[in-house]
């Protein structure tokens, strides 16, 4: 292990970086994209930081290294934990169950023992590389335990915990069989960081009625004199680069191209997601598909575009979901389409930022409807793309976004025709109508980048204690 001490440690499941092997079978290291990295990056810089993830590999420990002017410190993580830890206890059991049990979560015990190993794991590497009295961040639901394995081996650290996925109401939480214990895991933290204030109330709750401390609002007080603060910070983009690249020639450029390309429609009707079943991609290509079918709209004049971007292919319940879609997609272009005219255009494989931002710009109505979303960023980048105010958001009331977008199309997406009249309201409304409902969220969403969502966070959590420990120091400080 390096001697390398940071005052300020990043630790989440991944690094944020992928690994490329070149033709000669050397080893690179390319930044991934990703509004955390863009947010966390200046505060690394300015306190000397390191970030602690899997490589996405499953190779034997790599040492750490510096990519970017960042310290990376690698934690391995062999085939059979990526099957257990990550695709087994994470992503079938943990996130059906955090997403309002969209669909049945499994409850293993040789998973969790797997959850339980790495994120010992990832414990470890932390309380070897954080200095003395630093700040430690830890991110998402695939390392709740870390927080309280880091505090009981460095009890002088400050230790943050961010959940970037809604948090359950006590009803559905309490199926899970190691329901305190992630629980105490959790609490381990000084300050655990929500998308919206239900799930932070949601948590208080659960602490006061699974492991009986003491609460008041939004604070539980420890046996040992310690409290943990929970508290709602909703996550954003990096808003100002995105409209930079938003406004270049060449993505505007490529946004008439992909109209042209769709044969020019009065309509163009935009999907992005990962392809997950949480998304209600399938609800929302079917009301499309209705809508064309009942004559309220024609295949003439609209065409819903749908990017899908690959998704933990080796879980069943994503691989049913992609025949389901492909099927769905398959029966209405063939049902509906003509030549030259498909209702849907559906692209399951991952776009780059600058397609994207030429497809919001392209986009007259983005369709947002996922089933339970901590937040949804697509929502966001949409807005930040829409420089003009033009353009239409439909967004499900059940995304994180809702509570910030309210100028959004709003809708329930288990209710069929409701979806129907609200995606049909966004693509008949007034061009002042929408320059009206655009400005109003394009405002929220500079307002509220994400480098002042991770200012706002690292500022609460610097105020949680009293403090004889470093402070973070901002951005641009050196």
């Amino acid at each position: 292990m390096s001697a390398h001490q940071a005052d300020f440690v990043v630790v989440a499941n991944r690094l944020p970086v992928d690994r490329v092997v070149n033709d000669d079978g050397s080893v690179d290291w390319r930044r991934s994209p990703g509004g955390l990295v863009t947010a966390i990056e200046p505060v690394m810089r300015a306190n000397d930081g390191a970030w602690i993830g899997w490589s996405g590999g499953t190779d034997t420990d790599v040492e750490p290294f510096v990519e970017d002017e960042m310290t990376l410190v690698p934690v391995p993580v062999s085939a059979q934990e990526v099957e257990e830890f990550y695709e087994g206890f994470s992503n079938a059991t943990l996130w059906p169950l955090y997403h309002d049990v969209v669909a049945k979560p499994a409850f293993h015990r040789e998973w969790w023992e797997s959850y339980v190993a790495v994120n010992r794991r990832f414990a470890d590497r932390a309380a070897e590389v954080a200095a003395e009295e630093a700040t430690v961040w830890v991110q998402d639901y695939q390392l709740q335990l870390v927080p309280a394995m880091l505090r009981e081996q460095r009890p002088d650290l400050r230790i943050g915990f961010f959940l970037h996925i809604p948090f359950p109401p006590a009803e559905l939480f309490q199926q899970l069989p190691w329901r305190r214990q992630l629980l105490e895991g959790l609490l381990g933290a000084d300050l655990v960081g929500f998308q919206r204030p239900n799930n932070a109330q949601n948590f208080v709750r659960l602490v006061r009625q699974r492991v009986g401390h003491k609460t008041h609002r939004d604070l539980v007080y420890l046996p040992d004199g310690r409290m943990v603060q929970a508290a709602a910070f909703p996550i954003s983009i990096d808003s100002a680069g995105l409209e930079e690249l938003a406004r270049t020639d060449a993505v505007e450029q490529r946004a008439k191209e992909i109209r042209e390309q769709l044969g020019n429609p009065r309509h163009v009707l935009l999907g992005v997601d990962r392809l997950d079943y949480t998304k209600g991609i399938y609800n929302r290509l079917r009301a499309f598909g209705e809508l064309i079918e009942e004559g309220e709209v024609s295949v003439e004049d609209a065409v819903f575009v749908q990017v899908a971007t690959p998704s933990r292919e080796r879980v069943e319940q994503y691989r049913i979901l992609r025949d389901d879609i492909d099927r769905l997609v398959g029966r209405i272009n063939g049902d509906l389409g003509r030549i030259g005219r498909p209702a849907i255009h559906y692209i399951h494989n991952s776009q780059p930022r600058e397609e994207m931002a030429a497809l919001f710009r392209a986009a007259d109505v983005c369709v947002v409807t996922p089933l339970a979303d901590g937040m949804n960023l697509v929502a966001k980048e949409y807005v930040v793309s829409r420089y003009d105010n033009d353009g239409a958001l439909v967004l499900s009331e059940f995304a994180g976004a809702a509570g910030e977008l309210r100028q959004a199309f709003l809708l329930n997406p288990y209710d069929m025709n409701g979806m129907k009249e609200v995606i049909l309201a966004a693509m008949r409304a007034e061009r002042s109508e929408r320059t009206k409902r655009m400005r109003a969220m394009r405002k929220t969403v500079k307002e509220n980048d994400v480098t002042r969502w991770a200012t706002k966070y690292l500022d609460a959590l610097s105020h949680v204690r009293p403090s004889h420990h470093k402070q973070v120091r901002p951005a641009g400080e050196r």
